[in-house]
């Protein structure tokens, strides 16, 4: 039967460890002056060695040689790598979080060793333990029979409790440095006899993103498909991305504000099978490589690219600002966030293209329109404010035949306009939109809430695209609307600067005939 790479190259002896060298030299060292703690808690992210750093750690408690232990050939270390020592026992904390094998394991910890030195516990994913199972674990944690050791593994340290951190000797592992990661995969291609461009083993590395379990897995299956060389672009094909060429042509796209251009460039790299969410991450990495490119005066050390790409990279990163960089960072960021519970990220990258590629930007949410409106409205407040009302005995007296001026009567769209505050209702459907819908965030910052009238609300956009969308969700925003306000009201979607169509100009009509039936008293009002 098959063994995957990952297992078959696990490392057996501490020497074969990459990339964690501080660990081992401390273990290494309490191994020879026999100064081993009784329980240790490794802390590191996925694929960095903290499970086979245990095994290694229980094989040299119990190793047989009278030399460098372990040595990976006696007996205890061949029956604890294969899997049947009886005092190396392995526990998933994930799937064995109760009280009751807790229970179980300070029953079983009362029995000494059977064949080895030392009787290891191995539990992994310990944060997965139930609060329960945590206390009944920690006095055996704390003082355990001398011939008894625990090993904790966990990638969220932050989840135990304190309790549980402090009877721990803590040892963090770091992301596998790029390097190390390239050149153990490279030593694997050489022994089967496959030919691996440097480039390729780059990429490799760089989608291993540290851990040495992804970049094992990936490599195998470019193994699995019988080439005898791997270049650059098999991996790409693999991976379902693309190439670097192909992100420095979609953000010349963006750069020139081609909305189209950047969405038929999308469509063609989809329609190939391309993967959605790695496009966007490694749009984002393209970004942080035109910072790079901008601010480094030899790229070529930081980034693993070709020469002319780096060419090409230096000369888009002359035309772009480092605001337009930032922005780019932070939209493709929220949208791998947002695809991760979507089940459409094509739409969610489509949109973000869309997004960046217009220019709309967080700090650019209030419209010119919108900006114009909130400053009458903040005008209309202060002066309010600011006028002093007049003292009672300036005041005129009217006198009978003196009637108040229909001017003098405040309207009722002032009111309108103080009691809402169109910023922070927008922002608040929004907030309960995203709950529901989490991509329906992205549109925000190209829409702005206009207007609130008696029987409709306005809504202004930048774009066609945003206004598409807002139409297509007019319900959801309706009942959000009406859940802010308190009142049932239409949606009417607008694009800046474009002239009202016919029925926005009628029912604006009614509206103001019907404030004017109301403050002067007169039934018949026609406005033309």
């Amino acid at each position: 039967m098959y063994t995957a790479l990952y297992r078959a190259k696990r490392p057996e002896v501490f020497s074969e460890i990459l990339g964690q060298e501080h660990i081992v030299k401390v273990l290494r060292n309490q191994i020879k002056t026999d100064t081993v703690s009784h329980a240790y808690l490794f802390c590191g992210t996925r694929g960095t060695g903290k499970t086979s750093t245990a095994r290694i750690l229980a094989k040299a408690v119990n190793c047989l040689s009278d030399g460098d232990r372990p040595c990976g050939i006696c007996e205890n270390c061949t029956a604890i790598k294969n899997g049947t020592f009886l005092d190396v026992i392995e526990i998933d904390a994930a799937s064995n979080n109760g009280v009751d094998n807790i229970r179980e394991l300070r029953e079983s910890v009362k029995y000494p060793p059977a064949a080895g030195r030392k009787k290891v516990y191995i539990i992994d994913e310990v944060h997965m333990l139930s609060t329960g199972a945590s206390n009944a674990l920690l006095k055996t944690l704390e003082e355990p029979p001398e011939n008894v050791m625990f090993i904790l593994a966990t990638t969220d340290p932050q989840k135990l409790p304190q309790t549980i951190l402090s009877r721990c000797m803590r040892l963090d592992f770091r992301r596998v440095p790029e390097r190390e990661l390239a050149g153990h995969m490279k030593a694997i291609c050489d022994e089967r006899g496959v030919k691996i461009t440097d480039s390729a083993l780059h990429l490799l590395a760089a989608n291993a993103d540290g851990s040495v379990r992804d970049g094992l897995s990936i490599l195998d299956q470019c193994l699995s498909g019988g080439d005898r060389e791997i270049d650059r672009d098999l991996i790409l094909d693999f991976l379902g991305t693309v190439s670097e060429e192909y992100f420095i042509e979609l953000t010349e796209k963006v750069l020139l504000k081609n909305v189209g251009g950047a969405l038929m460039i999308l469509d063609e790299a989809l329609r190939e099978g391309k993967d959605a969410k790695q496009i966007m991450k490694d749009w984002m990495s393209h970004y942080r490589c035109l910072l790079i490119t901008k601010y480094v005066k030899n790229p070529e050390d930081v980034l693993n690219m070709s020469a002319d790409n780096i060419k090409t990279l230096r000369e888009q990163s002359g035309r772009i600002s480092l605001d337009e960089i930032n922005e780019g960072i932070l939209t493709l960021a929220k949208t791998i966030n947002d695809a991760r519970y979507s089940s459409q990220p094509r739409v969610l990258l489509e949109l973000a293209a869309a997004t960046l590629a217009d220019g709309v930007r967080e700090a650019e949410r209030e419209t010119p329109k919108s900006a114009e409106i909130r400053t009458e409205r903040i005008h209309s407040a202060e002066t309010k404010k600011t006028v002093p009302a007049k003292p009672p005995e300036a005041a005129p007296v009217k006198t009978a035949e003196e009637k108040p001026k229909v001017s003098e009567a405040p309207a009722e769209k002032s009111r309108d306009e103080e009691e809402y505050n169109l910023d922070e209702i927008w922002h608040g459907i929004f907030r309960k939109a995203e709950k529901v819908r989490p991509s329906f965030n992205l549109i925000k910052t190209g829409s702005t809430l206009a207007e609130i009238g008696k029987d409709s609300f306005k809504i202004l956009v930048r774009t066609e695209f945003i206004k598409n969308i807002i139409e297509k969700d007019s319900r959801l925003i309706a009942e959000l609307m009406e859940e802010e306000i308190g009142r049932k009201l239409r949606p009417v979607c607008r694009l800046e600067g474009a002239e009202p169509d016919e029925d926005e100009a009628e029912e604006k009509a009614r509206e103001i005939a019907e404030e004017v039936r109301e403050k002067l008293h007169i039934d018949n009002v026609t406005i033309e």
